[in-house]
């Protein structure tokens, strides 16, 4: 029986390594695209100030008509480009002004997770401040930003989410969910422990599996992440 059982298992552990090491292949070709220098040195009016922070700026513009939703090349708005560059005071003119918080860019990211990736608590937290939704659907892969966040191990990103409302159980188009893109692509460290911890003490189900069938718990056993299989195995 366990000859039989052995070709299975390991089959399966091949199929999911070949998927994660494929997700890292073709994730930054999906991945988030912030202005290029030479994008940035060609903006004018509220992509320009928006980079820059000039807040004076940003209102004269909208008094002026301006639109605050407009879009470059990429199909970012003046939003996106103050999240990218971290410009909190320039996201609340906009926001002020009419930029629409919820808006998606090309590659169907928010400003809420475009902070969430970059690891930028402050920035995430006045994306939702002006009116972004934790709960909205995200990236290429029909994620979040909790689940984006939780494969990268940003647990003080993770932990706000959580607190915003964040759907704990969506499915993205990998079938994964955010707790087991915390195992399956995370490192097993102290940062992707802690998003696991935040994720089950939340009440994010622990049953739900991969396409192979495989929970969270299976990846942490099969991967030996100890501290996670003891929070996954209560």
């Amino acid at each position: 029986m366990l000859q039989t059982r052995l070709p299975k298992i390991r089959l399966s552990a091949l199929i999911i390594g070949f998927v994660a090491a494929l997700f890292a292949i073709v994730a930054p070709s999906l991945a988030q695209t912030p202005p290029t220098p030479s994008e940035v040195a060609a903006y004018t009016g509220l992509h320009a100030a928006a980079h820059k922070g000039d807040v004076t700026a940003i209102s004269r513009l909208i008094a002026g008509k301006a639109d605050p939703n407009a879009r470059d090349g990429a199909g970012r708005t003046p939003l996106h480009v103050a999240a990218f560059a971290r410009q909190r005071a320039a996201m609340r003119a906009l926001a002020k002004g009419g930029a629409d918080p919820r808006a998606l860019e090309n590659r169907i990211y928010d400003a809420i997770t475009i902070a969430a990736v970059a690891d930028d608590l402050e920035t995430m937290k006045v994306g939702i401040e002006i009116g972004g939704s934790a709960r909205e659907i995200t990236s290429p892969y029909i994620g979040t930003a909790l689940i984006a966040a939780a494969h990268l191990g940003h647990d003080t990103v993770v932990r706000e989410l959580i607190r915003a409302g964040a759907p704990l159980d969506h499915v993205n188009n990998l079938h994964w969910t955010a707790l087991i893109e915390a195992v399956i692509l995370g490192d097993g460290g102290p940062r992707h422990v802690e998003c696991v911890r935040l994720l089950v003490e939340a009440g994010a189900r622990r049953d739900l599996a991969d396409r192979e069938g495989k929970t969270p718990l299976d990846h942490a056993r099969q991967r030996g992440y100890a501290a996670m299989v003891k929070l996954l195995d209560r």
